[in-house]
């Protein structure tokens, strides 16, 4: 357990440091892409449209489950390789460190920001359509920030504690299998015609895989913010997360709305589906701004904080055991 303590914080504060590397991956493929060609091509081969309704969702759970199981494989390989090769602690760290998404993350909702600075609500909206799914033009200058924040939320969760508690747990195997599986449901885990039947078992997956990482998230962002808000946090996550159209997602929307006096999600629109969504925080303030983001982000950072420092004790209890 020290060991794997020791090379996840060491590759959480590589990823701080350096992030994703333009320079590398427009010279080498990332993995994520890797794996969504596969995702990609696995549902252009399997998911038949004329099959019947039960038939392809019996599919989608085959697929999803043989691919895990080879990305479990995989995680076992390099995990065997990693532990005879002498320093081989070096490219695990490496590898893990590739998985993860702080720095990128917070410089993505962080050029929201920088969007309203240069070219005002329109810049902004180009910036967060890049990482939300729904359409931008339909936001105004608080609903862009809104989904900003929500965004950061959400993706603290998902890109940062998951990996880390996955890999903490059960090694590359665990990291892998959870990357996997996070990016097939980002691409087959919709509720549309086409993957309501075959997407059905990895988006259910995905559920289930997300619920530690997301209350784990949503407990780091109350030991992120001020004391005095702890309560209002605690009230948020115990009367406004279970009310989310996502089992997940109001863990940390919820937590981080509170601590900052926002009400997050509610009704929005993904192209022409209207979702009903709860607020989070409901009795915070709609309407959020730039100086809002910035606030966001520097919370979030706060957060990751407290995982290195978590991670540390937990190495340190391991070794002194």
């Amino acid at each position: 357990m020290a060991d794997v303590a020791l090379i996840l914080l060491a590759a959480l504060v590589l990823d701080a440091l350096v992030g994703d590397p333009d320079w590398l991956w427009r010279r080498l493929p990332h993995p994520i892409t890797l794996i969504g060609r596969l995702i990609g091509h696995i549902d252009h081969q399997f998911n038949l449209p004329n099959a019947a309704f039960g038939t392809r969702r019996r599919l989608g759970v085959m697929v999803i489950l043989l691919l895990l199981a080879a990305a479990a494989v995989c995680g076992m390989a390099l995990a065997f390789l990693f532990k005879i090769l002498p320093f081989g602690w070096i490219p695990e760290t490496l590898l893990v460190a590739v998985f993860l998404a702080q720095r990128s993350l917070c410089q993505h909702v962080l050029s929201v920001a920088k969007g309203f600075r240069d070219d005002g609500l329109s810049g902004a909206r180009q910036a967060v359509g890049m990482i939300v799914g729904r359409d931008p033009e339909q936001l105004d200058e608080a609903g862009v920030c809104r989904a900003a924040i929500e965004s950061l939320a959400e993706n603290f969760s998902d890109g940062v504690m998951a990996p880390a508690f996955w890999y903490l747990l059960a090694g590359l195997p665990g990291l892998l299998a959870y990357k996997l599986l996070n990016t097939a449901d980002s691409m087959i885990g919709h509720r549309n015609e086409r993957h309501a039947a075959f997407g059905w078992a990895t988006a259910r997956l995905d559920d289930l895989a997300n619920l530690p990482a997301a209350r784990l998230s949503a407990l780091l962002i109350l030991l992120a913010s001020a004391p005095p808000s702890w309560h209002g946090i605690l009230r948020s996550l115990w009367h406004d997360a279970p009310k989310h159209r996502s089992p997940n997602a109001g863990w940390p929307e919820a937590a981080m709305g509170a601590s900052l006096g926002l009400a997050l999600a509610g009704p929005r629109s993904y192209g022409s589906e209207q979702v009903e969504d709860a607020w989070m925080n409901a009795t915070g303030r709609q309407a959020a701004n730039s100086q809002d983001i910035q606030r966001a982000v520097a919370l979030c950072w706060r957060s990751f904080f407290m995982l290195l420092l978590a991670l540390a004790l937990i190495a340190a209890g391991a070794l002194l055991a």
